[in-house]
């Protein structure tokens, strides 16, 4: 950054500020720089913004201006519009209420799960929220905690280490209050949404606590509008505190006003919430939204399905994004903003995240979210096979009186869509299965896709925390000798030793007397396939038996190995506890090469 005083320019400046006596100029350059092809201009623009000729670059702000926003001279483009507002309105806090900073997080990889991590929900684990992804209005807090009698053992733990638990554990008697909290960093502007009252809010995720229950609908549709961004934008570039956003001023509405204004918030939150319930991973999951009435309505057929639903979801998009533009002006209104000013405040804020039902598809085409819902059924089919199965082992060949995972999922298949032919619904699947896709394997069946696609979509759905667990005598794509889903939830020691003594036993068992069979009958082709088998068979059940055994000692260990935990306390083999979460249990598989791919975490 050089100055005019300085007496000259650099190619690689982004923006300049001058001293006049008392005035500050700034030049805004980003606009001007070299991109991709384009020429460099930010000289040019320089020089011009000397003379006047360069139109919105040169900005002279009076020193005294910034004494309206304290602290803030990067508010430069914002001074005029925000200095009056800061000047003239009272601040968030306290006016509305109170700002707090959370639980500066430590320990993550001991003390935090994914909420489909813990089985059975117990007091031992609260709601956490950390941050997350840009997501205004509404987000599902998916993480835990772990603060069992009011986080004794994680302030002991942060004393330990740290000297003082207070330096992590701030506002602890604020946890569970329902506010509204909003991602601490980033680069994509405010997205306040719902704290419910039920865990511990982090560093990453300050938050408000109105003093008046009743503002909060209120609150949450001012603290998202585009004027609330551009005044966060005037406090700090990107990195926005309890302090900073606490300092934002917001008027006091007439009753109308703050009532049209909370019922969008709330008209955008809950249509959000709805759609969510549709996401396997929710905590609100309900039912898949194939299957959902609500959505598809009377539509009968997979590709009739399938396309209601984009337009379900295009009609739901236009809904909030309506409901969106018509809560940001009357929040302008409310702030006494001019439509001059707002057609600035736009300029300011450059391009924005749009209001979208299913933010996570952002930017895909109608093909691939139609794929997506393809997959989000059969992977619903899966979840219900392997819930029901009494002791969560899902083979994919008939082993002893055991189903196989195909047949299962025809039989769901039927359960959910029970005034059709299931072999027909089959068809229709396979049929979109069959299309080229991008992002999304192509398989021919939903057998192959069970086998090859399955579990790497499972993996990546559960954010790398997979409940459901593809073992498999072969990893990558392809035919194996043995492979089973198993519920991590009740893969204890007993399900270890059953998975081995009774299901690889079979298989062994009878590809050993297929073998013999071929070999008397002169089938030497298939005599020597079903010894690879055997031999393939055998091999995974010695790794398991590994796993089973906690063996270590050179390069190899197949123990579970939390490192927050002494030896002693250590399981001694296959023993998990699911408390140390599906990452720390994961691992020995992983190592061991049973998993059908080689990655997961």
């Amino acid at each position: 950054m050089k100055t005019i005083a300085d007496g000259g320019c650099d190619a690689n400046f982004s923006g300049a500020v001058a001293i006049v006596f008392d005035k500050t100029t700034f030049l805004d350059l980003r606009a001007h720089r070299r991109f991709k092809e384009q020429e460099e201009l930010r000289h040019l623009k320089f020089v011009e913004s000397l003379t006047g000729a360069a139109v919105r670059v040169r900005f002279d702000i009076a020193h005294e201006d910034f004494k309206n926003i304290e602290g803030s001279s990067l508010a430069y483009r914002q001074l005029e519009i925000a200095g009056s507002l800061f000047h003239t309105i009272p601040p968030l806090m306290p006016t509305f209420g109170r700002t707090r900073s959370g639980l500066n997080t430590t320990e993550i990889e001991r003390f935090v799960r994914n909420w489909w991590e813990i089985g059975t929900p117990s007091t031992k684990w609260v709601l956490f929220a950390k941050g997350g992804d840009f997501n205004r209005f509404y987000t599902d807090w998916h993480l835990v905690l772990d603060w069992e009698n009011d986080g004794e053992e994680f302030k002991q733990i942060v004393a330990q280490k740290y000297g003082s638990a207070s330096r992590f554990v701030k506002s602890e008697e604020d946890y569970f209050k329902e506010g509204i909290t909003w991602i601490q960093t980033t680069v994509l502007g405010i997205s306040a949404r719902v704290l419910p009252p039920k865990g511990v809010f982090g560093v990453a995720s300050p938050t408000f606590f109105p003093n008046d229950a009743g503002d909060r609908n209120y609150l949450l549709g001012v603290m998202n509008s585009e004027i609330f961004d551009m005044l966060a934008h005037a406090v700090a570039a990107r990195n926005w505190g309890a302090t900073a956003i606490g300092s934002i001023p917001v008027p006091r509405p007439t009753l109308t006003a703050g009532a049209s204004i909370a019922q969008k918030a709330l008209e955008i939150c809950a249509a959000k919430t709805s759609w969510d319930e549709g996401n396997e991973v929710s905590t609100v999951f309900r039912e898949v939204w194939l299957l959902r009435e609500d959505f598809v309505g009377s539509k009968k057929t997979i590709s009739d399905r399938l396309n209601q639903l984009i337009e379900t979801e295009r009609c739901l998009d236009n809904k909030i994004s309506l409901a969106y533009d018509a809560l940001n002006s009357e929040v302008y209104s409310v702030y006494k903003i001019s439509e001059i000013q707002q057609r600035e405040i736009k300029d300011i804020l450059g391009s924005r995240p749009p209001e979208l039902i299913w933010p996570q598809m952002e930017g895909k085409t109608p093909e691939q979210k139609q794929m997506e819902h393809i997959w989000r059924l059969l992977s619903f089919i899966v979840k219900r096979v392997v819930e029901n199965d009494a002791d969560g082992i899902v083979p994919f060949v008939r082993v002893g009186d055991k189903v196989p995972l195909i047949d299962r999922v025809r039989s769901q298949i039927a359960l959910l869509f029970p005034d059709r032919d299931v072999s027909v619904v089959e068809v229709e699947i396979s049929n979109e299965l069959k299309r080229r896709i991008k992002g999304y394997d192509r398989a021919e069946s939903i057998q192959e896709w069970l086998e090859n696609s399955f579990f790497q979509y499972h993996i990546a759905l559960y954010d790398k925390r997979p409940i459901f667990w593809h073992i498999s005598s072969k990893q990558g794509k392809g035919a194996c000798a043995f492979d089973a889903l198993i519920h991590y939830h009740r893969f204890d020691k007993e399900g270890m030793a059953k998975l081995r003594s009774t299901f690889l036993r079979e298989i062994i068992g009878t590809l050993r007397r297929e073998a013999a069979m071929a070999g008397q009958d002169g089938r030497t082709e298939d005599r020597l396939e079903l010894h690879a088998n055997l031999e393939e068979a055998q091999n995974l059940d010695q790794r398991l038996q590994w796993i089973q055994e906690g063996l270590h000692g050179g390069s190899v260990d197949y123990r579970i190995l939390p490192s927050w935990k002494p030896e002693s306390e250590r399981p001694n083999g296959w023993n998990p506890d699911i408390n140390d979460g599906i990452k720390v249990n994961l691992e020995p598989l992983q190592r061991a090469g049973v998993l059908r791919i080689a990655e997961v975490a």
